[in-house]
């Protein structure tokens, strides 16, 4: 297989070492070169296409997210990985640099380079998403196909007529710049709740409900323990499930932190079985790009109870995993992309007086 050629960007010569060090030890892999800023980084790149860019945000003279935009007005086309502090301002430039085309993110280890063992660390985190975006995931044996009833899945003619009472989303690798397309025409008030399962940890996931509510003008934030359900956007928060529990009249919130779920923390299956055992037909699961099969037993769980299951296309994805699940599974009605999922949330989810 031809190696995947690197190029780490970061003003911090201790990262860059530990970096470099982390990568240089993995078969696949080979980093081309180092730069301390986007402006060094950006000469680099014009001259020697690379395969990925392990781009750190916070530089002097040229900053990550000024990068990304040059890299974009000078059509260079590479894979970036954002490494991230997980602060406040760390998680929104971050969101910014993922919105601007970056496909994913690490976030630096706690303590710097005082960490033990930090390569390994950096190691860790850095090689499921790599072998993700370059498709080199060995995903695990595939787990029996979950029983799902014989239902009929929706026509076109049906789903004109169809207006939720809940619409649940569930997103990994991907998932921000995906969810921001997908929220792009979606104004207040809402008939219905929206609620989003997203791959992150604490601080980005708040970060993240802040933009949207931003983006679409609706009250949008992390969603609270024993909090009742409104027709607003609300995000699981990192590190814990959230489910729903109540009744339909009444539902509301719930989060935990029991174990992790398709190695996940949030999962998204948590959510979506638990809302479609409440709102039954009423349920409207979306599956956006992102590794792994997380959300397609929860899927099933949707159509099960008469449920609508819309997974994005392939070719919008950064990674196809958590929506191909649900494709070779069977449990979907529809392939959108984000454009026209933007258009159905509009229809479905935006009240009109």
């Amino acid at each position: 297989m031809t190696k995947i050629r690197v190029l780490i960007v970061d003003d911090s010569i201790t990262y860059r070492s530990l970096l470099k060090t982390a990568l240089d030890s993995l078969e696949n892999i080979e980093v081309i070169g180092v730069a301390s800023n986007g402006k060094i980084a950006l000469e680099k790149l014009k001259v020697q296409p690379v395969d990925l860019v392990i781009l750190d945000l916070e530089m002097p003279e040229m900053d990550g997210i000024t990068l990304l935009k040059k890299l974009r007005e000078n059509n260079i086309v590479t894979k970036i990985i954002l490494f991230s502090s997980q602060t406040q301002k760390g998680a929104s430039i971050t969101l910014e640099g993922l919105s601007l085309g970056a496909s994913d993110f690490v976030t630096k280890p706690h303590g710097g380079y005082t960490d033990n063992n930090p390569q390994d660390k950096i190691r860790s985190l850095l090689i499921p998403k790599i072998r993700g975006i370059f498709d080199m995931t060995k995903e695990p044996s595939p787990k029996a196909p979950v029983a799902m009833s014989d239902k009929k899945l929706f026509t076109e003619s049906f789903w004109g007529l169809y207006r939720p009472k809940i619409i649940v989303i569930g997103s990994s690798t991907g998932g921000p710049m995906a969810l921001e397309k997908v929220f792009a025409k979606l104004k207040g008030p809402l008939r219905c709740p929206i609620i989003i399962v997203q791959h992150m940890p604490p601080i980005f996931t708040a970060t993240l409900a802040e933009r949207l509510g931003k983006l679409t003008g609706i009250a949008a934030a992390e969603a609270q323990d024993k909090e009742e359900l409104k027709n607003r956007i609300y995000v699981a928060p990192g590190n814990f499930h959230l489910r729903l529990t109540g009744s339909r009249a009444k539902p509301v919130l719930t989060l935990d932190q029991n174990d992790h779920i398709n190695f996940v923390r949030p999962a998204v299956d948590p959510l979506f079985q638990t809302a479609s055992d409440l709102f039954k037909e009423g349920c409207l699961g979306i599956v956006l790009t992102g590794m792994g099969q997380d959300g397609k037993d929860g899927t099933v769980q949707i159509k099960n109870n008469d449920g609508v299951v819309i997974i994005q296309n392939p070719e919008s994805c950064v990674v196809f995993g958590m929506p191909g699940a649900v494709k070779t599974q069977g449990s979907f009605d529809f392939i959108k992309t984000p454009e026209e999922l933007s258009d159905i949330l509009v229809d479905k989810a935006q009240a009109n007086f």
